[in-house]
């Protein structure tokens, strides 16, 4: 390991711990998120059951509060509150549920059709040149919250992966939730729309 002197910043040596970490200069440059310090705080175990699982409180909310583009009859589809691009998806079962083998067949076929229709949705709106799909199931496969199944819908396109989130580490949302929410809303199927 290198030894820290404190040279290179002022004050460095008073906030700089054995590891060298805090206060040495390094390539990357810290963004401030204090919003997602909730999440953070709470981890995996904040949320144990139906009672405090964000994916089971949602759909008793406003559309609009809880980021809901479409509700289906076993399922419903919401924008991702800390998105991977513009237009991040996900698909849930209303059900508190973990693994993707708990679905019913009726659930599992309602979960693959919102997941067809938010791609055809997002290209309409959007134009993506691709998708990443994926379920992360369990802790250790790194779910976000694993106790409550979702499919990510993430929307691609070519220089996504540019030097800002690579070299930056930092990922740039070029629109709010909310207006994405009502342009994903506004394009979604309606029951008697012809796909």
């Amino acid at each position: 390991m290198q030894e820290n002197t404190g040279a290179g910043y002022p004050g460095d040596a008073g906030v700089t711990d054995d590891f060298d970490l805090a206060g040495v200069p390094d390539a990357f440059q810290r963004l401030w998120t204090p919003h997602r310090m909730a999440y953070i705080k709470g981890g995996q175990h904040q949320f144990k059951n139906e009672n405090d699982c964000p994916f089971c409180l949602g759909p008793g909310r406003t559309d609009e509060d809880a980021l809901i583009v479409h509700r289906g009859r076993t399922c419903y589809v919401v924008l991702n509150l800390f998105p991977y691009n513009p237009g991040h998806l996900l698909v849930c079962p209303y059900r508190h549920i973990p693994d993707y083998t708990d679905l019913t067949l009726e659930e599992t076929a309602e979960f693959a059709d919102l997941t067809q229709t938010a791609m055809r949705v997002l290209r309409k709106v959007a134009n993506p040149g691709g998708f990443n799909l994926g379920m992360n199931q369990g802790v250790v496969g790194g779910a976000g919250i694993a106790a409550h199944l979702h499919q990510h819908v993430v929307p691609r396109w070519g220089g996504d992966g540019n030097f800002f989130p690579i070299i930056a580490q930092t990922k740039a949302i070029t629109q709010t939730l909310d207006e994405v929410r009502q342009q994903v809303a506004d394009a979604w199927p309606g029951e008697t729309d012809a796909e």
